[in-house]
């Protein structure tokens, strides 16, 4: 008996705590983003910059001590390499004007490829069963997107923004979650036990 109250017990502090773990990781990621959404988005470039000057490294070591690969093979991975070394160098060098030009290409994208999704979407139009539901969807991509290209300074606030409040948001959750699991599962778990002994 108590080796069967012990496994579901188990399994659900696992899971509080799995819960319980997520939910402060995004709380505090977002309450960081929005007290110091600069100084984060600089932490971030400087993780990007790191990781190419390390992926750089690794491809010219490859590139050297690679034997079975051809002359040309180990001559591009270590230009490969050398071209991320001094991406990474130039983004340390420079990380605020890095961060901010990377926050925008990023903001870019997002535009281009809303503007794209939506005409994509017209083009497939006769292919779709639900051509009311497509239409607005197509208008409002392409409308984002434009909206997104043709301002992406404010669209990069507003998109950081909305990122930190949906973390913290779903932080909250979280841990709401967490420690409502932990009272209904401690309660429900004796009752279900109960009446299987009364069955019995």
């Amino acid at each position: 008996m108590s080796e069967m109250l012990a496994e579901p017990k188990s399994s659900f502090r696992s899971i509080r705590v799995a819960l319980a773990i997520s939910g402060a990781v995004a709380l505090i990621a977002g309450i960081v983003l929005l007290a110091w959404p600069g100084k984060t988005l600089v932490l971030v470039t400087g993780i990007i910059a790191s990781y190419l000057v390390i992926a750089g490294v690794v491809y010219v070591g490859l590139g050297i001590f690679s034997g079975r690969k051809g002359g040309w093979a180990r001559a591009g991975h270590v230009i490969l390499g050398l071209l991320y070394i001094a991406a990474g160098v130039v983004a340390f060098l420079n990380l605020q004007q890095t961060a901010a030009t990377l926050a925008l290409i990023t903001v870019l994208f997002i535009g281009i490829s809303w503007i794209v999704d939506g005409i994509v979407s017209l083009t497939l139009l006769h292919k779709d069963g639900s051509r009311a539901w497509t239409i607005v969807y197509a208008i409002f991509s392409i409308v984002a997107g434009v909206i997104v290209v043709f301002s992406p300074v404010l669209a990069a606030i507003a998109l950081w923004w909305i990122l930190a409040v949906t973390l913290v948001v779903l932080g909250v959750i979280q841990l709401i979650r967490a420690l409502m699991l932990g009272r209904e599962e401690t309660a429900k778990v004796p009752e279900s036990t109960a009446s299987g002994a009364t069955i019995e």
